[in-house]
């Protein structure tokens, strides 16, 4: 199983990036999808997820409001408006089959994509 993550990028705060991730995922409609990152120096934490069905999606405070997540046809995607610069870091998609743990929980996902850069300077 592959996962793909692209989209990052360097932009001014306030403004928009989208990321993706793709996977080799053959019954990628039972994963619960996740997004995760990792600021310098800080532990990875949750962004964002969304259930297997699409019908459930779950958000970190931090983000609430400026990210949304959403699901097609074998990828994920993460809309992220109005940057600031603290949400500057490495962006993880992950896959997940289980739900012996919550949604924000790392040990929920068993398949990591490698990451892609977001920083958000001026």
């Amino acid at each position: 199983v592959q996962l793909q993550a692209s989209g990052g990028g360097l932009v001014p705060p306030g403004g928009s990036l989208r990321l993706s991730c793709a996977t080799s995922i053959h019954t990628f409609s039972r994963y619960t999808m996740g997004w995760f990152r990792r600021a310098p120096g800080n532990e990875r934490e949750f962004v964002a997820a969304i259930s297997w069905s699409g019908g459930s999606t779950y958000y970190a405070d931090s983000v609430k409001g400026r990210f949304t997540i959403s699901r097609d046809n074998a990828k994920v995607y993460l809309q992220m408006n109005s940057l600031k610069p603290e949400d500057t870091a490495v962006y993880y998609c992950a896959a997940g089959y289980s739900d012996s743990y919550s949604f924000t929980d790392e040990h929920r996902y068993d398949y990591w994509g490698q990451g892609t850069q977001v920083t958000v300077s001026s």
